[in-house]
C-alpha cells in the first residue's frame, strides 16, 4: 500500500509522480480527442470496460490528475473537475435526485446555491426544505421525508460564516438512509475534512481558495466511497442497469468506492457538458500547491481584522468563528481547530447606507464579487450575490441589510487594517 503523505505534501505533489524523463509538472493535455488503434479499443473505453480517454467533455488526464490530487487532500475515494462550483453542487444533487424527489437543506448557503435548489431544479421537480444551520435532531427529522435523498449544508456558510454541526447533519441522513452533502469551499480540507466527521460528498468551488488567485473558474466534486447505495434502497440510479450507457449497473461494476463519480461522469458530464479545461485544471493545480500555506496566512489576517473591528465605534456586530464570544466559536474549535477561513463578515453603522461607503473608500480591499483569493476583496451581499432573494430570504441565508462580507488576502495586515481605519472615517 502506498504510504499516505501528509497534508502538506499532498497539496504538492498528490496526484502526480512523473516517470524518469516525464514533466516535473503536471502536463497539460490540451486536446479534445485521442487516437486509438481499433474500434475495439475504443469500444471497451465506451463500455467502461477499461481505463482510458475518448474525448475531455467526458475526462481529460490534466483535470483527473488534478481531480485526484484534490481527493487526496479530503480522504476520498474519487473525484472529478467540473466547470465551476454551481456545477458540482448541481451534479452532486442532481446524480441521486430527479422529478419528485425531495432534499433537505441548510438555509445558510451561497446566495447562487439557494437560488439553484429553490428556483431552477424546483422547475426540475425537485423539492426542498430550508432548515436553519442550527436546526436541532428534532428539527432536522421533522424536515425528513419518506421522499428525501439527500442532507445538504456548507461547512461555512458564505457569507453568514455560521458553522455547521455536521456530524449532528450526517447522522441524521444516515439514519434515513440518505447521504449528507457538504460544501467545504470556505474551510478547504486545510482546516476542515468534512468525511472524518461523517460526510458522504464534499463539494468544492475550486475558483476560491484552492486556485487562490482569482486566475480560473472551476469545481470539484469528492466521493468519501463510503456511503452504501445499494443497502440503502434509495438509489435505483445507481444499483440498476443505465439504459442509457449500455446497460451499466454501477454499483457492481465500480463498488461504492466508485458508483457515484463513474455515474456522475457518464451521465450528467456527458449531457451537461460542464467541463473543466485543461489549462484551468493545470492553474488550479498550481493554486493547490500553496493551499496549506496561504490559508494559515489567510486565517491570521481575518483573525486580527475581526478583533480590531469588534472594538472600533462605527462597527455595529462582527462575525468571525474564531473571534472569542462568536456564536460559532465552540463548533469551530471542534471542527476547525487549525482556523476557519480568511473572511469576515461585519455590519457598519448606518446599515445598508453606511455600508456601501464604507466599500467605496477603500483603497486595497476591491469591490469583487469574488471572494477567498490571494487579494483582499469584499462585497455587500445583500446588493449583490444573495440581491435575488427577499428580506425574509435573507435573514434566513444570515444575510443582514448592512453585512459587508470583508475576504482578508494574504497582505501585511496592518495595511489592511489602516485601509479599513481610513474608510470608516469616512462613514
Amino acid at each position: 500500500m502506498k504510504k499516505q503523505t501528509r497534508i502538506e505534501t499532498t497539496c504538492v505533489q498528490g496526484g502526480y509522480t512523473p516517470g524518469n524523463g516525464e514533466p516535473r509538472q503536471i502536463p497539460i493535455v490540451q486536446s479534445t480527442t485521442f487516437k486509438y488503434n481499433t474500434s475495439e479499443d475504443m469500444g471497451k473505453l465506451f463500455d467502461l470496460e477499461a481505463s482510458g480517454y475518448f474525448y475531455s467533455r467526458l475526462q481529460n488526464p490534466t483535470c483527473d490528475t488534478v481531480a485526484a490530487r484534490i481527493c487526496a487532500l479530503e480522504g476520498g475515494s474519487a473525484a472529478m473537475l467540473t466547470s465551476s462550483g454551481q456545477a458540482a453542487n448541481f451534479f452532486a444533487v442532481f446524480n441521486i435526485a430527479s422529478a419528485g424527489d425531495h432534499i433537505v437543506s441548510s438555509s445558510a448557503i451561497y446566495g447562487g446555491t439557494y437560488n439553484l435548489f429553490a428556483v431552477t431544479m424546483k422547475r426540475m421537480g425537485i423539492d426542498f426544505t430550508f432548515v436553519s444551520p442550527d436546526a436541532t435532531r428534532e428539527e432536522l427529522e421533522a424536515a425528513m421525508r419518506p421522499n428525501t435523498k439527500a442532507v445538504f449544508g456548507e461547512t461555512i456558510a458564505n457569507p453568514a460564516l455560521s458553522v455547521l454541526d455536521i456530524e449532528l447533519f450526517a447522522s441524521v441522513a444516515h439514519e434515513h438512509g440518505v447521504p449528507f452533502i457538504i460544501d467545504n469551499t470556505f474551510a478547504t480540507p486545510i482546516n476542515c475534512r468534512p468525511i472524518e466527521w461523517g460526510a458522504d460528498i464534499v463539494t468544492h468551488s475550486t475558483t476560491k481558495y484552492m486556485d487562490g488567485h482569482g486566475s480560473a473558474v472551476g469545481g470539484c466534486i469528492v466521493d468519501s466511497g463510503k456511503f452504501d447505495w445499494a443497502a440503502s434502497g434509495k438509489f435505483p440510479g445507481l444499483c440498476t442497469p443505465d439504459e442509457s450507457y449500455h446497460g451499466v449497473n454501477y454499483i457492481e461494476r465500480f463498488g461504492k468506492e466508485g458508483a457515484f463519480i463513474t455515474k456522475a461522469t457518464a451521465q450528467l458530464m456527458r449531457d451537461f457538458g460542464c467541463t473543466q479545461s485543461p489549462q484551468s485544471a493545470f492553474l488550479l493545480g498550481l493554486g493547490l500547491e500553496s493551499l496549506h500555506l496561504r490559508m494559515k496566512r489567510h486565517c491570521e489576517n481575518a483573525l486580527a481584522i475581526a478583533r480590531h473591528l469588534a472594538k472600533h465605534p462605527k462597527i455595529a456586530w462582527v462575525r468571525y468563528p474564531d473571534l472569542e464570544g462568536d456564536k460559532y466559536y465552540e463548533l469551530a474549535k471542534k471542527y476547525l481547530p487549525n482556523g476557519s477561513s480568511g473572511v469576515v463578515s461585519f455590519g457598519v453603522c448606518g446599515g445598508r447606507a453606511g455600508a456601501e461607503r464604507f466599500m467605496k473608500c477603500l483603497k486595497l480591499g476591491a469591490i469583487e464579487t469574488h471572494v477567498a483569493d490571494a487579494r483582499t476583496c469584499c462585497l455587500h451581499p445583500a446588493s449583490a450575490t444573495h440581491r435575488q432573494m427577499n428580506d425574509e430570504e435573507l435573514i434566513a441565508a444570515g444575510v443582514l441589510p448592512d453585512l459587508v462580507r470583508y475576504s482578508c488576502g494574504i497582505e501585511n495586515v496592518d495595511d489592511l487594517i489602516e485601509d479599513i481605519d481610513e474608510a470608516l472615517a469616512e462613514v
